[in-house]
């Protein structure tokens, strides 16, 4: 995973950034306070973290891939950048008062780890994930266009039965789990930020930096789901094949765990 993010880094900053929304839902679960110390987790390019620490707060964040942390190290002298595995997290115990990972636990050879170490590194405050959900990812109508890649990436999804177990074994007493569905404005184009942009997977430099088109869509299957998500969108059959796949589940979900 590591040589796919030194690779997605080269070109990360074309389609990646914070948005403003999930900004400001991160510090609100985050209870974020100026005096307070907090880490990101599996942070990348550092968007989020530039994004929070802007706001208030004393901020650490660890990425595996060296190419995103010189991206992140290049925003921002005030967080402390640290290259590391989130499953052996270099901070001693009771260290932060809140923590967040965003869009990395997929990511994880298991939850088991990274949980944990959260949960180790935390003297108080909140573990706040924000995450897709397997059982939400079946309702992305990308599973139309591109079954393979879907069923692939859904796989390689935990669910939310999955990441609430993994918290608690990892010593989370409580575990609240908020939905969030994709606006026409998000700015951070991740794998469904096209829900009602369609004509953004048309563009390669967006795909490119969307981990399920990079691991998971064989050649053959994207050419032809391009091809014929450019047809239905002239021809507007687009519209009906994206009404079959409405859910009320949210596309993607916060996770936020206390202990207490």
């Amino acid at each position: 995973m590591q040589a796919l993010y030194d690779s997605l880094g080269t070109t990360y900053a074309a389609s990646r950034r914070a948005d403003p929304a999930l900004v400001r839902s991160l510090a609100e679960f985050l209870r974020l306070s100026p005096s307070s110390s907090y880490l990101d987790v599996a942070c990348g390019t550092g968007n989020y973290t530039v994004a929070l620490s802007s706001l208030g707060g004393k901020w650490s964040a660890v990425d595996v891939s060296e190419v995103m942390l010189a991206q992140a190290r290049a925003k921002s002298d005030v967080v402390a950048w640290v290259r590391s595995d989130a499953g052996c997290l270099p901070f001693p115990t009771s260290t932060f008062d809140g923590a967040i990972c965003t869009l990395a636990i997929h990511h994880f050879g298991n939850l088991e780890s990274p949980f944990a170490e959260a949960r180790r590194a935390l003297r108080s405050g909140s573990f706040v994930i924000f995450t897709g959900l397997a059982e939400q990812m079946r309702h992305y109508w990308l599973c139309h266009y591109f079954p393979q890649m879907m069923t692939r990436s859904i796989e390689n999804m935990p669910s939310e039965a999955q990441i609430r177990s993994a918290l608690s074994r990892a010593g989370f007493s409580s575990v609240a789990v908020r939905p969030f569905s994709v606006t026409r404005d998000i700015q951070d184009l991740f794998l469904y930020s096209g829900k009602h942009r369609p004509e953004l997977y048309l563009n390669a430099a967006v795909r490119a930096n969307i981990s399920s088109f990079a691991l998971f869509a064989p050649h053959a299957e994207l050419e032809a789901g391009l091809a014929q998500l450019a047809t239905d969108l002239q021809n507007g059959t687009f519209a009906s094949i994206k009404a079959r796949y409405g859910s009320d589940a949210g596309d993607y979900a916060y996770v936020v765990a206390t202990d207490g």
